[in-house]
């Protein structure tokens, strides 16, 4: 007698076609699935991206321009408020480039009756900071009749300062960190540890000089001198400017002498109440603070140049839709090879 398997083999001559038929049916429906899952992250992702680059793009086009509540009208004089936050720097958000940009625009909206420059930044390049410095300089000598101000919110140290100097005033919060009018350089030197285990560096040079910052290789007097010359050079600039912008108002308070303490330039750093004390700052006082008592005009609208989000989100867009692309032909490309 037949079994009930090779009675169906006898009926269906054509058996391996249908269970091939079946498999490769599962296998493009497997595929489906796959393919809606891929399709349902992916909008899923851009849907989030673009929450974000909208919301962005709303505090950069000046939509959220409110502050303690206060709504700006087209017919008020409004207080210009532009941030520095973090490290300064080329490559960072707070640069030259954003900063100045911010501040033209500030100076030209016919509104703004004074300048706050809020700053959050334990300093960064020097070069940076003078350029923010002396733009802030020409920009008050050609707006006269605009004051601009500092205000420290946790920290102000180095580069900081040396941007907070160019306002007619400044002002912090008495636990705030002000200082730090130095110049630094500092790295490592691995020439006894690549010694010990047993390491040959061979390095190459066209020029007496030029790897003298190299750490696998031992300094010596002549590029120490030059180096600490280097520096004092930097810091000898850095306190022309601070005794720069620093001078009316200081002259103006009877305390001129104040500048004459060469502890100040030192490297050290005070609260914002010794701070006054030594001459750093002129008070204590938030944003609101100064927009409200001092400028007058306690509404507040933000002129901070932010990076163009919507660049980024399509810079992001563009790589989770070469992901997806990648994955879609790469499992095209499974597919085939094992069929």
């Amino acid at each position: 007698m037949l079994s009930s398997a090779e009675s169906k083999k006898s009926s269906n001559p054509d058996w391996e076609r249908d269970v091939l038929n079946r498999l490769a049916f599962a296998a493009l429906n497997e595929q489906r699935r796959a393919r809606r899952w891929r399709t349902f992250f992916f909008i899923l992702t851009f849907s989030y991206l673009f929450l974000i680059s909208w919301t962005f793009m709303n505090l950069e086009w000046g939509f959220l321009d409110e502050l303690d509540g206060d709504i700006i009208t087209s017919d008020k004089k409004h207080t210009a408020l532009i941030e520095i936050e973090g490290i300064i720097s080329t490559d960072s958000e707070v640069n030259a480039d954003q900063i100045v940009a911010s501040l033209r625009n500030a100076y030209e909206d016919k509104k703004t009756a004074g300048i706050i420059i809020r700053i959050n930044s334990p300093g960064g390049s020097p070069v940076q900071s003078a350029y923010i410095n002396d733009e802030i300089t020409r920009l008050k000598a050609k707006h006269p009749d605009i004051p601009v101000y500092a205000v420290v919110s946790d920290i102000c140290a180095s580069g900081g300062y040396y941007i907070a100097v160019a306002a007619d005033e400044i002002y912090a919060n008495e636990s705030s960190m002000v200082g730090s009018i130095g110049v630094l350089i500092n790295s490592f030197g691995f020439v006894d540890a690549i010694k010990n285990l047993g390491i040959e560096r061979r390095l190459f040079t066209a020029g007496e000089n030029k790897g003298f910052l190299d750490p696998f290789s031992p300094i010596n007097d002549k590029n120490v001198a030059h180096i600490e010359n280097l520096l004092q050079n930097v810091h000898e600039q850095f306190i022309a400017t601070v005794k720069a912008g620093r001078k009316k108002s200081l002259e103006a308070r009877g305390q001129l002498e104040l500048l004459e303490n060469q502890e100040l330039f030192s490297g050290l750093i005070w609260t914002g109440k010794q701070a006054i004390e030594i001459g750093l700052i002129d008070g204590i006082g938030s944003s609101s603070y100064v927009a409200r008592e001092i400028i007058k005009v306690k509404k507040i609208k933000d002129f901070t140049k932010r990076p163009n989000y919507l660049d980024r989100f399509a810079e992001r867009l563009g790589v989770v839709m070469a992901k997806v692309l990648a994955q879609q032909l790469s499992s095209a490309t499974n597919n085939s090879t094992m069929q």
